[in-house]
């Protein structure tokens, strides 16, 4: 059964830093694309980042380019997400998910089938 638990949210001041965990277990998930989401109250979930299969490409919602960086560790079967200069409005709670289809790098939110159960950030000003 796959499992993906996410880690690292809290409250941050404006300016500050987060890194948020996915653990990811049940299966390797090398050959696939995973994301992160975000959804603030009231609003749609929402494209944050993602990272294509093998690593080789990354890609960022232009409200948080140059501010957050994806990654992977394979070997952990763990992925994160480094937020550095956060506002007020990066305040969400943050999921982190596994594209449906391997080999395929998608940042759609309807082609990610498995889904954490979310952490909360929230960022004062």
């Amino acid at each position: 059964q796959v499992q993906l638990v996410e880690s690292g949210g809290g409250l941050v001041q404006a300016g500050g830093s987060l890194r948020l965990s996915c653990a990811a277990s049940g299966r390797t998930f090398s050959s696939y694309t995973m994301g992160w989401f975000r959804q603030a109250p009231g609003k749609e979930r929402a494209f944050v980042a993602a990272i294509s299969p093998t690593d080789i490409s990354t890609n960022y919602a232009d409200s948080v380019k140059g501010r957050f960086t994806i990654s992977r560790d394979s070997a952990k079967n763990t992925v994160y997400l480094q937020m550095n200069s956060l506002k007020p409005e990066d305040t969400a709670v943050y999921y982190c998910a596994v594209a449906n289809r391997a080999w395929v790098f998608t940042t759609r939110r309807y082609e990610y089938d498995y889904w954490g159960q979310g952490t909360q950030v929230t960022v004062s000003s």
